[in-house]
């Protein structure tokens, strides 16, 4: 394929990102941080179970055209880093998920694409103290404004 087919796939992909449900999705996906199995089951159960579905499965349908040969790989990791976010998120939890829900190849493109990365661990443990940092700001603030809104 050429570059230009491959650009033009990564920009129809960036698009699809910026559609509102999707947006939305995303920025919740942001804000979900799973400690535990439970945290998953939970999600799947509530509300936002359509929100974690569509930000898992789009990454994961980008990393297939990714893994067979529609979109360069090196085009297409220089151009995103959300997938690794998401895959950093995660990726401790991959094979108990696997597991639960019978299905061995659950997010096995995204996985794939991410450890083709030469220098993966290293960026997921970046991104990982990335959102320790910012997880720990956002309790900050919802702490404060909920002190200031009960005063």
């Amino acid at each position: 394929m050429s570059k230009y087919k491959d650009a033009d796939l990564i920009l129809k992909l960036y698009d699809l990102r910026r559609e509102k449900t999707m947006r939305e999705a995303r920025n919740w996906f942001f804000t979900f941080n799973p400690q535990s199995p439970q945290d998953f089951m939970e999600v799947l159960t509530s509300e936002k179970s359509g929100l974690y579905r569509m930000v898992i499965s789009y990454w994961d349908m980008a990393c297939s055209l990714v893994n067979n040969g529609a979109i360069d790989a090196d085009m297409f990791n220089d151009a995103n880093g959300e997938h690794i976010f998401v895959y950093a998120k995660m990726e401790p939890f991959i094979p108990m998920l696997r597991e639960q829900m019978g299905s061995p190849q659950f997010l096995g493109h995204l996985e794939k694409t991410v450890k083709a990365i030469p220098d993966y661990e290293q960026r997921l443990a970046a991104i990982r103290e990335r959102m320790a940092k910012l997880i720990e700001i956002w309790k900050q603030k919802n702490a404060a404004q909920t002190a200031a809104a009960s005063s």
